[in-house]
């Protein structure tokens, strides 16, 4: 079972645009995309999850990936396969 994924995200911002179209590549199905810049409220909480304030923030299950370049990082690294099939980071 594919874990959760989740991604703080604005309409305008391309790394958003690009760490989607990344996890659409990889087969995610179901993300939960939260637009901050929608829901000024939701940053707050983007933030005390990540302790960052830039977007994307993605996280896969309960493990914050980071940014766009994290998120590429690990497919580089080959671990973003496992972590999206459910396998600790």
């Amino acid at each position: 079972m594919q874990p959760h994924v989740r991604m703080y995200a604005t309409a305008t911002c391309p790394y958003c645009i690009r760490a989607e179209q990344l996890l659409q590549h990889k087969g995610v199905s179901g993300l939960e995309k939260i637009r901050v810049d929608l829901e000024p409220a939701r940053r707050e909480e983007m933030m005390k999850a990540s302790g960052r304030r830039t977007v994307p923030q993605i996280f896969i299950g309960d493990y914050h990936v980071g940014g766009c370049d994290d998120l590429y990082a690990l497919e580089r690294a080959g671990k973003l396969d496992p972590l999206l099939h459910g396998e600790p980071a």
